[in-house]
């Protein structure tokens, strides 16, 4: 499953919008193991995740309709995380993304 969580953020830090989204995904660092993606945008995305994730990690995530994507721990806490894409997705998989998981 793919999943991201809520950080609260100060105002304006974050670079591009996030969009609500439920999508399922496998993340891949020293092991791989489900999570499940909760936003998403061209920079990055927010996972829910079963294992602890450390900020600064680079892994690997497995989207739907894209492939493996390599990214960033921004944040990580109460086996949420917030991850920046390596190199940002386009929008148009970002729209083709939110209309798979039922973003809103």
């Amino acid at each position: 499953m793919f999943s991201a969580d809520y950080e609260p953020v100060e105002a304006n830090r974050r670079r591009t919008a996030r969009t609500p989204i439920a999508i399922n995904a496998e993340l891949d660092g020293s092991r791989r193991t489900l999570c499940k993606g909760a936003d998403i945008s061209t920079g990055g995305a927010r996972i829910q995740t079963y294992s602890a994730l450390n900020v600064g990690a680079k892994i690997w995530l497995t989207l739907p309709l894209i492939g493996r994507v390599s990214t960033t721990i921004k944040w990580a806490g109460d086996y949420n995380a917030g991850c920046q894409f390596d190199d940002p997705l386009s929008a148009d998989l970002v729209e083709a993304l939110i209309a798979r998981g039922g973003g809103s």
